[in-house]
Formats: C-alpha cells, structure tokens, sequence
C-alpha cells in the first residue's frame, strides 16, 4: 500500500497537482485559497501573505494574492477544463494580535488579504464552494488531493479584544 505524499505549504508558496497528496499548511493573517477538479481529480493550494506587490515583474511571486491567481491559472491549462469548473475553497486572514489601537492606525493585513480573495475569485468568476474567514486566531489545513476535502483547525487567540470575539 502506498502512502500519500505530504506535502507541507509555507508562506508564499504554491503547490498544483494530479496524485495522491496531502497539502497541508499553517495560517495567521495569510489566506489559503484551495482549488479542485472532481473529474480530473487534480487541484492545488497557495498560501499567500499580502494582496499585491504593486509593482509589475516578470517573475511570478507566491506570495502576492494576486500572483498565486495567475499561478493557478497557469497550472490549469495542463488540463482541459476551465477554471470555473474548480470547487474553491477559501481560508485564513486571521486576527493575531489584540488589537487596542483605533482601525484607522495601522494596516489590518488580514482583512486586506480577505477582501483580495473575494475580489480575485468574483472577478474570475468562480463560485466559492467553502469558507472560513477571519476571526482571530490562526487555522491548520489539511487538503487531502485524491478528492477535495479540506480539513480545518481554528485555534483562536485567547482573551481577544477589538473584534467582537
């Protein structure tokens, strides 16, 4: 019997593929955004730190939202479906810190990292299977390959002001 492959995701990378693996990786403020073909069996997961860079380049960087998109798309044109036809999962931009400063003081990443999903996603027009979205704390995943399933772990912060939570 043979074992699935794991397959561990840190920030800024990106992993696309058709076989039997696990991906698995860690969240605070980053977003994960998984994709699935049911047919193809084949999908992949990025696990990116900001929304852009701002700044155009020739080299594509993991860790910019709106470059893993482009990954993605790059990766699903070895198969012969197109994109909106992948089950979308979206997780992560979670709160890490207590925050007791006004919002209009600093740059909230997470809600930033948030928004860039929903925004990349709808502007493809791609229809969110599944999501878990903010809070504070930070999420284990697990992304089993050979058929879709995402496994999520939300570990929140303790005592947490400044979100409702």
């Amino acid at each position: 019997m043979m074992m699935q492959r794991e397959i561990m995701l840190h920030p800024g990378e990106f992993f696309f593929g058709q076989e039997d693996a696990v991906i698995k990786t860690h969240l605070g403020s980053c977003v994960a955004i998984t994709m699935w073909h049911p047919q193809h069996k084949s999908g992949g997961m990025c696990h990116y730190m900001l929304p852009t860079r701002g700044v155009k380049t020739t080299t594509l960087d993991g860790r910019y939202g709106d470059e893993a998109i482009t990954l993605f798309l790059e990766a699903i044109r070895q198969y012969p479906s197109p994109i909106q036809e992948y089950e979308v999962k979206l997780f992560g931009g979670g709160h890490m810190f207590d925050i007791t400063t006004p919002a209009g003081d600093y740059p909230n990443v997470a809600d930033q990292n948030i928004q860039a999903a929903w925004q990349l996603t709808r502007h493809l027009g791609l229809t969110i299977k599944a999501h878990h979205l903010g809070l504070s704390g930070h999420r284990s995943l697990i992304f089993e390959l050979n058929h879709g399933h995402v496994w999520v772990r939300h570990h929140r912060l303790p005592h947490h002001r400044g979100t409702g939570e």
